[in-house]
């Protein structure tokens, strides 16, 4: 089902990304911080290895058939990234939060590791997003992933019929469609 998204809702979809990495890292020990500068939106430090690291987050919501898309990561982000890292003495790396179809993957990466897997163009570097490379990503120790399933069990719809979806826990569900 294609969903209309609110007019808003690339910086909503940006401000959900950051918020999720930066719940997460707290959530497994990582001291960290959302951040308002340019090139990076979450320094965070390691626990595991005492890095401190510059994250910058990239996020995207997927409409219906555009799930496999890869993410473009404009080559002036690299630069950027770098730069405030330098400033904040950290080490760059990348977060990227996809919302496609039933779940939310987020992929976080040194830029080091993302710029040898996928090199810069003139314009960007592409992380791909298809079922190959979900499977290669999922190979890769250097690549940290976390991942949510995602159902609406019930909703508002558009043309007023009442329909009846299966929840999680197996009971019929009613609502208007």
């Amino acid at each position: 089902m294609d969903v209309n998204k609110s007019t808003r809702h690339a910086r909503i979809t940006g401000d959900f990304g950051e918020a999720t990495v930066l719940y997460w890292l707290s959530k497994y020990g990582f001291e960290c911080a959302l951040v308002d500068h340019t090139g990076i939106d979450i320094i965070a430090r390691n626990p595991h290895t005492n890095e401190v690291m510059g994250i910058s987050v990239k996020s995207r919501s997927r409409k219906e058939k555009t799930e496999q898309d890869y993410v473009s990561i404009p080559s002036d982000n690299f630069a950027k990234a770098e730069a405030a890292c330098a400033a904040f003495k950290c080490v760059p790396y990348f977060a990227i939060v996809v919302d496609a179809g039933d779940t939310i993957r987020a992929f976080i990466l040194s830029m080091k590791h993302l710029r040898e897997d996928f090199p810069q163009g003139k314009s960007a570097a592409g992380f791909k997003m298809t079922d190959t490379y979900l499977r290669q990503y999922a190979d890769d120790p250097a690549i940290m992933i976390f991942e949510f399933k995602t159902q609406t069990i019930r909703w508002w719809g558009t043309n007023g019929r009442i329909d009846t979806h299966e929840s999680p826990t197996g009971s019929r569900q009613r609502y208007l469609r």
